[in-house]
């Protein structure tokens, strides 16, 4: 079993930075890939962006260049900095981790970016 607590959400201006932090307790040993979807109201959840234990990389189109995924293999940890926000950010955020068995969710956390 895998735990996750995010933290970071919260209120921003269009044009403004927020980061979200993702961290893994648990089986932490059987963790891959790490990544972060979002929920807009009225949306199906989509992918944000995915990082491998190795680093590599995967993002959405919406938010290359403005988005970075990191991950502090150390503190099992997965970070999504975000910059320069825009109103159709808005969602609620979701860590999620894979294993060689399955997949695990956070909780969520709610980002607003107002115009």
């Amino acid at each position: 079993q895998v735990q996750l607590v995010e933290s970071g959400g919260g209120l921003v201006q269009a044009g403004g930075s927020l980061r979200l932090s993702c961290a893994a307790s648990g089986s932490i040993f059987s963790i891959l890939t790490m990544g972060w979807y979002r929920q807009a109201p009225g949306k199906e959840r989509e992918l944000v962006a995915t990082i491998t234990s190795g680093g590599a990389t995967i993002y959405a189109d919406s938010v290359k260049g403005r988005f970075t995924i990191s991950r502090d293999i150390a503190k099992n940890t997965v970070y999504l900095q975000m910059n320069s926000l825009k109103p159709e950010d808005t969602a609620v955020y979701y860590c999620k981790v894979y294993t060689v068995n399955r997949g695990y969710w956070g909780q969520g956390t709610q980002v607003t970016v107002s115009s």
